[in-house]
């Protein structure tokens, strides 16, 4: 994204439009009643324009997985320390309440900002119906009203997704409307529609593409992308005849033609044919018009070539297979005009955000900014054994399925010479294994160390293991790292700079819409067209297609689940996954979450290290869980609007 869209969150600051006033609901407030120039926003082409990205402000604060605290990172993917006490870990903990708050934008629960946003959103159209800014083209003025109702849809699907049936707000509410006029929640189904029905007449409307200078603006690639997900998750146990609750209805508020109930209760193969339909024509439109590609080996050798970055030291691999998990590192953290288009849509998250994703693995002497000079950073992002053991091996399967791996085996030394901290079960994987992850022994990075590669070395209490004095916050839990978002040239200097660049979350890519096809086709029972899918995103990571024949490891159902585990770990999907498969209750539950023993001893031995160790964390699962709750004053507030059951 350049200068355009990042003009939005300049805007953020002096906009008049963002000022909050007091109504009864805060998905109500929007603009105080007695700001009188809120016209003179659109009074030219510029001004319109201004208006109009920051209405796409929020989109950077959903990043899931990307906020490191926010609820989506309550899953078994990583832990954080317990210290550190943020929302993902209150959410996994089942210590949510109706009364929850947190003061960090990231953190916080998505119902008010977004009902904000939605309010900026209906604010917009308002005023870009009742006036003619200068300059304003029809064309402009057709894009523009289609931007909104891409907004208006992606706002509503990401609070339905946290909240299931939810109210619609579909246009713009004075303030001094009453509060029996307040909307109370719709019925799932209804919102799926009206969702749908959004993106339809916007993907009408919008480009497929835009320029680079435009990139983070709604197309209409990215409408049909999301209409498949929307009715994906539509079609998935949860919303198809097997919610818990089935008891849950409205009191007073009634959805048009449907009444007071707010879930089916009967399950429907027409939401999976219509899911697959979607999903389909999402796929060829974004291979079609949308001019998506998988990003290929020959650009990540260009991009790494320019940047001068080394193959990565990884014992027991040619340079074919290192170049391979360079090529997977640059997917995940290079833009479209550097040659990856596979992402469909990215936003920049806020300035300082990328930070988090490049693990300070050193200490660095930054004067008296930190106790002692030292900058502990962020060690502490640590994989869970669950996600270890479920990265494929460099024959395609699961290390449990793997005769190469026995698992009598996994914690012993692999034996590599001067590399002996390498176990078993970090051998032998593949490629995005080694991109993603990052372990005892292994080279976390070739140039993040002031120039030089970065060897980890979790049994010490000098660099990156267990120091309750150095770490107060940052211990890692697990023994295992995340590397996914650190960028392949990253060098982090002794004085505390770096040379990171920002690169787009991505809320979005190609891999999914393979993915979300693959599980229609398996839910319909057409069963080559599911491997198809399938094994597109294996081939493109350089992994082994899989046949009939692998069925008696695991059903096509979990060859697709696991997939979409590892191709789209980190990245926010894994807390929806979850529950809208309904597989939260086994995963999540309170002794689920597994590492090895770091956290029991400063400088432990090999052996003593290398044990598997459950999380001494207080997770949790309930059924109440599948939904968030709603904001107490909203409830006390609205008449019409009721709380999700069990809060």
């Amino acid at each position: 994204m350049k200068s355009q869209i990042k003009s939005y969150i300049r805007f953020l600051a002096s906009s008049l439009v963002l000022t909050m006033g007091a109504t009864g609901c805060d998905y109500l407030d929007v603009v105080p009643p007695e700001t009188a120039d809120i016209p003179d926003t659109m009074k030219d082409k510029q001004d319109a324009l201004e208006f109009l990205y920051s209405c796409y402000a929020t989109t950077e604060e959903m990043q899931g997985f990307g906020s490191l605290g926010a609820h989506e990172s309550s899953t078994d993917e990583f832990v954080c320390p317990q210290a550190w006490g943020r929302t993902g870990q209150v959410a996994a903990w089942d210590q949510l309440s109706a009364t929850y708050s947190s003061n960090h934008a990231y953190f916080r629960l998505p119902w008010n900002d977004t009902y904000s946003a939605l309010g900026q959103v209906n604010l917009f159209d308002q005023i870009l119906n009742s006036t003619t800014p200068k300059e304003v083209t029809a064309a402009d003025r057709k894009r523009w009203m289609a931007e909104v109702k891409f907004l208006r849809a992606y706002y509503h699907f990401r609070l339905l997704e946290c909240y299931g049936p939810i109210p619609i707000i579909d246009h713009y509410y004075d303030t001094s409307v009453s509060k029996d006029e307040f909307p109370g929640r719709s019925h799932f189904d209804y919102c799926v529609n009206t969702i749908v029905n959004w993106l339809d007449e916007a993907a009408a409307a919008l480009p497929a593409t835009v320029e680079t200078s435009e990139i983070g603006r709604a197309t209409s690639t990215i409408c049909k992308a999301l209409k498949g997900r929307v009715l994906l998750y539509a079609a998935s146990p949860l919303w198809n005849g097997s919610f818990p609750n089935t008891s849950w209805r409205n009191t007073n508020y009634e959805t048009p033609g449907y009444g007071h109930e707010l879930v089916s209760t009967q399950y429907s193969r027409e939401k999976w044919e219509r899911a697959r339909k979607a999903c389909q024509e999402a796929l060829e439109f974004a291979l079609g018009a949308g001019g998506r590609s998988f990003y290929t080996l020959e650009a990540a050798e260009v991009q790494r070539q320019s940047e001068d970055v080394p193959l990565p030291d990884i014992p027991g691999v040619d340079d074919d297979f290192k170049r391979k998990v360079m090529k997977v590192r640059y997917a995940n953290n290079t833009t479209e005009p550097e040659g990856n288009r596979e992402v469909i849509w990215s936003v920049i998250p806020k300035p300082d955000t990328y930070i988090f994703w490049q693990a300070d693995m050193y200490p660095h002497n930054i004067g008296t900014s930190n106790s002692g000079g030292q900058y502990g950073g962020v060690t502490a992002l640590a994989p869970c054994l669950y996600t270890v053991e479920h990265f494929y091996t460099r024959n395609g399967v699961l290390p449990e399925d793997d005769p190469e791996l026995p698992r009598s085996n996994w914690l012993e030394s692999a034996g590599y010479n001067g590399r002996t901290d390498i176990i078993n079960l970090n051998d032998k994987r593949e490629p995005r294994f080694y991109a993603n992850l990052s372990f005892d022994g292994d080279e976390y990075s070739s140039l993040i160390k002031n120039g030089a590669p970065l060897i980890i070395d979790t049994k010490s209490s000098a660099e990156q293991g267990y120091n309750p004095t150095r770490y107060v916050w940052d211990n890692n839990v697990t023994g295992y790292y995340t590397k996914k978002w650190t960028q392949p040239n990253i060098n982090w200097r002794p004085d505390g700079s770096l040379n990171a660049r920002m690169i787009g979350v991505r809320l979005i890519h190609l891999s999914e819409l393979y993915l979300n096809l693959a599980e229609c086709e398996e839910a319909l029972g057409n069963t080559q067209a599911a491997l198809a899918a399938l094994n597109e995103v294996r081939s493109h990571n350089f992994v082994r297609d899989i046949t009939t024949a692998d069925f008696s490891m695991m059903s096509l159902r979990d060859w697709i689940r696991n997939e979409r585990f590892i191709e789209l770990w980190g990245e926010g999907h894994r807390y929806y996954d979850l529950r809208r498969w309904m597989t939260a209750p086994q995963m999540l539950k309170s002794g689920a979450r597994e590492g090895l023993n770091a956290l029991s001893k400063v400088d432990p031995t090999f052996e003593e290290f290398n044990v598997r160790t459950k999380v001494s964390q207080p997770f949790s699962w309930s059924d109440r869980m599948y939904l968030l709750p709603v904001p107490s004053s909203e409830i006390y507030s609205n008449p019409q609007l009721i709380q999700a059951p069990g809060y």
